[in-house]
């Protein structure tokens, strides 16, 4: 792997993301239809309020329909550390962190905190298998995202993340 590269030239430019006051039945359904691992959490700001794995929203949805109707994905991330990285930063020094705080995806975050892409352990195999991703529709400005078909409508007030009809 060339060691010039940078966060931004591996990363996924255009994650679903999610905000933090939709639910974790919502949450679910992205993480289901989208087929992402990890779902990163967004303020109204845009910026980053953690990142939701495939298997946590699993167990979180474990309570009843109802429950999880009712229940807000900020309630998931409330009081967690998020660990960043930004795209101009070496990919090797994300690397590391990703190992120093054993996860295996990293928010990118641009200098004000806001949610610019996701970087996962998968991008960096395809990185040193030669098979990075070229531009294209998934590295697309996140507010560009295409959407998921048959999910509820937004909320239009305050709505953050990625549009999802």
């Amino acid at each position: 792997m060339d060691e010039r590269l940078s966060v931004g030239a591996m990363m996924n430019g255009a994650p679903y993301s999610i905000g933090e006051d939709e639910t974790v039945l919502m949450a679910w359904e992205v993480v289901e239809r989208s087929g992402q691992s990890h779902l990163p959490v967004v303020r109204r700001d845009g910026s980053c309020a953690g990142l939701l794995e495939r298997a946590e929203l699993a167990v979180a949805c474990a309570d009843s329909a109802v429950t999880l109707s009712r229940r807000s994905v900020r309630d998931l991330v409330r009081g967690r550390r998020t660990v960043t990285v930004h795209p101009e930063e070496p990919a090797l020094r994300a690397a590391a962190v990703m190992t120093e705080e054993r996860r295996d995806a990293l928010p990118v975050t641009d200098p004000h905190g806001r949610l610019t892409g996701l970087l996962t352990a998968q991008d960096y195999v395809a990185a040193v298998a030669g098979l990075r991703r070229t531009a294209g529709p998934a590295r697309q400005a996140p507010h560009m995202r295409a959407t998921l078909p048959g999910l509820p409508p937004r909320r239009r007030e305050g709505a953050c993340g990625i549009p999802i009809p």
